[in-house]
């Protein structure tokens, strides 16, 4: 239990210090906020700041941090050390400098952002790849929360041709109608944080669990002598496997789109640090305690190979018993509810802001809801009828929505430079998450599947990573050479802007 326990401090001082010395590089001032300068009732609306608070992270909080890290402890202890490392250095500086940036430039979307920031030409790939990630976020927490109900509540089956499926999806998706629709605080600003409490709570009971009921024997330590690395069953390696596979727990792009969306409701600069850093902690902190209750059942003897669904309501009732472990559920059923229907309203937000369209009429918000609910049903149903559709469909969505984080960061960085912050801070992590998605996208059969198609001639096995590796390198550092090359740039601009 002692990497477990180590993973735990280094979540909770690391993240103190680096949370400290993230708000000191940024410099938040008592400047009115856009929720205050552009209030219109719908979107920009002040929430006080633990509603925020609580709101921001069940917006973040998907099924990443839950699902995720079922899968990725099969990489065995060191998954204790990486997730917390990677939340304090990666995700909650990502999450930070997202809402505060947004904040700066009057509560502005990504899309805008990375026009501003990163030029025309990024704009437009970035505009389809996030536009994309989107909806099928939206999807995807359509179809797992919509299979938890069915299986865990209602006690079906959640199969394509059991109607109770199609009923449940129905009803989630005239939800998601509801709070995409109506303003941010008529319905998303009400029961989101009680939603949050049950989150939180789930969490910290899996935890006392952990160190109070006798379940931390089961807990494997780095050892030296069982080898760090090459846990996992069918040896996949941890670079890029394991940062694709925990996302949210890590680094998520999708959640700078979320951080722009609560930039819009908060009051004061000051308060960005709780809602959108340590949000991003309280995160890790789960992802960490149910990879923790996860190598624990591993320990007792589940099956290894148990779907990662499933695994939510063992987990729950292990650690929480009968009524603890339907609250856990439901928890977890909240989970991606809550980021689905943030998710459409943030697609919603994007499309109205790259085509001035007017939010604050209804039947232009109902119109273009519809609009966007229309593909998305329509790819839930091949999902749904394809016997890998879902599996499909979850890789893609977990490639992109790693892909889309190195946008953020690039433009985080370039923000840094101009106003003559540290632009090393998102650099670094931007330039390894560019590693992990293209070595994974080059590598993978939904993608490129380069070793297969170009390595067996040189005698490759194909699950080498070699000619990803190489190919990912070169695109780091082309990535970290057009970061550098436009931040000069864009300063050069503004300074001759000041001149004339």
């Amino acid at each position: 239990m002692g990497t477990f326990i180590i993973g735990i401090i280094i979540l909770v001082v690391g993240g103190y210090f680096y949370g400290a010395f993230c708000e000191k590089t940024f410099g938040p001032d008592d400047r009115e906020t856009p929720a205050v300068t552009k209030a219109d009732g719908v979107d920009y609306v002040v929430m006080k700041k633990w509603k925020n608070s609580l709101v921001n992270l069940l917006n973040i909080a998907g099924t990443g941090p839950v699902l995720g890290p079922i899968q990725g402890i099969l990489f065995g202890p060191v998954a204790f050390i990486t997730i917390p490392i990677g939340c304090v250095i990666a995700g909650s500086m990502h999450d930070y400098f997202a809402g505060m940036i947004s904040m700066r430039n009057g509560g502005a979307q990504m899309p805008k952002l990375i026009k501003k920031y990163l030029g025309q030409k990024v704009f437009s790939v970035y505009n389809i790849i996030v536009w994309i990630l989107m909806l099928l976020v939206g999807v995807v927490f359509v179809y797992t929360p919509g299979d938890l109900i069915v299986k865990e509540l209602i006690g079906q089956a959640p199969e394509f041709t059991n109607p109770v499926t199609w009923i449940v999806y129905v009803a989630i998706f005239v939800y998601y109608l509801i709070a995409t629709l109506f303003p941010i605080d008529a319905i998303i600003g009400r029961i989101y944080p009680v939603f949050g409490a049950i989150l939180v709570i789930s969490a910290v009971g899996i935890f006392c669990g952990i160190l109070f009921g006798g379940k931390g024997q089961y807990l494997q330590n780095l050892s030296m002598a069982n080898g760090i690395f090459g846990h996992h069953p069918q040896k996949l390696p941890l670079i890029p496997i394991f940062f694709i596979t925990v996302a949210c727990g890590i680094l998520s792009g999708f959640h700078a789109t979320q951080n722009t969306l609560i930039a819009r409701t908060v009051k004061s600069e000051k308060e960005g640090r709780m809602t959108f850093f340590n949000m991003m902690l309280v995160e890790g902190f789960i992802a960490m305690c149910w990879a923790a209750g996860t190598m624990i059942l591993f320990g007792k003897g589940t099956a290894i190979d148990t779907n990662a669904t499933l695994m939510v309501g063992i987990i729950s009732r292990d650690f929480l018993g009968n009524v603890g472990g339907v609250l856990a559920i439901l928890g977890v059923i909240v989970l991606p509810i809550t980021s689905g229907d943030t998710a459409f309203r943030g697609l919603r937000l994007m499309i109205a802001e790259q085509f001035n369209i007017d939010q604050q009429d209804a039947r232009k918000r109902l119109s273009l809801t519809f609009g966007i609910f229309i593909p998305a049903f329509f790819i839930l149903i091949w999902a749904k009828s394809s016997p890998q559709g879902f599996s499909i469909l979850w890789r893609y969505f977990a490639f992109t929505n790693q892909f889309v984080g190195i946008f953020a960061l690039a433009m985080e960085a370039i923000f840094l430079y101009i106003n003559g912050k540290n632009y090393i801070i998102p650099l670094v992590p931007g330039a390894f998450y560019t590693f992990v998605t293209m070595s994974f996208i080059f590598h993978a059969p939904i993608g490129f599947g380069l070793e297969q198609r170009i390595g067996s001639m040189f005698g490759m096995e194909p699950s080498s990573y070699t000619l990803s590796y190489i190919v990912a390198a070169v695109l780091t550092i082309a990535y970290i050479m057009f970061i550098k090359k436009h931040s000069i740039s864009q300063k050069d601009k503004i300074l001759q802007n000041v001149l004339s």
